[in-house]
């Protein structure tokens, strides 16, 4: 099974949508292995957006993303990253279709609800930024051959 990272920004934490959020992975079938609240360090956002440094948002995406709590999580499923990436809605949420996290919730992208890896590389790198190997809690589930062949 593919992991991959998730994490409810911010605005989202603060607007009481977590349990909301966590809800539409679980129904979809994907399994959550991991999961803290946390407020970022900045030298941990630094490294998890280092790919932007240097862009014009920058300063603002690390001042945002350590600005209070987030809920950092690891999901398991079959293709969970691109699975997590349909049920996200594209990055900005005013492009986002209506049944999507960002199109229902969010209104621009500077403050878009929630962060999801883009490939498994991507996945694995973020994993291992926000959770130790043991802090993953893999498991057999009983309502698996339910949800997969």
């Amino acid at each position: 099974m593919e992991q991959t990272y998730l994490m409810i920004k911010p605005d989202a934490v603060q607007r009481g949508l977590c349990g909301e959020i966590v809800t539409r992975f679980e129904k979809k079938g994907l399994k959550l292995i991991a999961m803290k609240l946390m407020v970022i360090p900045k030298e941990t956002a630094e490294t998890h957006y280092g790919e932007h440094k240097g862009k014009k948002f920058y300063d603002s995406l690390i001042a945002y993303i350590t600005s209070g709590p987030v809920l950092a999580m690891v999901w398991e499923g079959d293709n969970a990253v691109q699975v997590c990436r349909n049920i996200m809605g594209k990055t900005n949420p005013q492009e986002s279709a209506p049944g999507t996290i960002r199109g229902d919730y969010g209104m621009v992208t500077g403050v878009n609800i929630i962060h999801g890896s883009d490939s498994p590389e991507s996945a694995k790198r973020e994993i291992g930024i926000f959770f130790k190997p043991e802090e993953l809690c893999s498991y057999d589930r009983t309502l698996d051959k339910w949800t997969y062949e």
